[in-house]
């Protein structure tokens, strides 16, 4: 993951962030989706803050990406979220990052988006 970004957490403050999130470890917003072990969630929350962040904005607001609130995600199916992430979108600027995922990952990432990140 990219770790020379000026918006960089350390492995215990996005651990400290989620133990104090609400959200617990086995939290599934969809049945039978696979929670990555924890050393995994913390790399994938970095690269979602930094990565997605970079075009999604840093409080997922929008950017050059489209906002990736609970409320803009809402209502909309979780396994085209989840593919988007997995396959980008032709004509846009959105990557495919399944090189660096795998689809149970972008599953749980879905899922963090969905209830908002810690």
């Amino acid at each position: 993951m990219i770790s020379n970004s000026p918006l960089r957490f350390s492995r215990i403050g996005i651990l400290f962030l989620l133990a104090h999130s609400g959200l617990t470890w086995g939290d599934s917003v969809v049945e039978g989706a696979a929670v990555p072990v924890t050393a995994r969630r913390v790399e994938l929350l970095n690269l979602v803050r930094q990565d997605c962040g970079s075009c999604h904005g840093l409080r997922f607001e929008g950017g050059l990406g489209v906002p990736l609130t609970p409320a803009a995600l809402k209502g909309k199916p979780f396994e085209a979220l989840r593919d988007t992430i997995l396959y980008g979108r032709n004509g846009t600027t959105m990557p495919p990052w399944n090189p660096f995922l795998t689809e149970a990952e972008a599953g749980w990432i879905v899922q963090m988006l969905q209830k908002g990140l810690p």
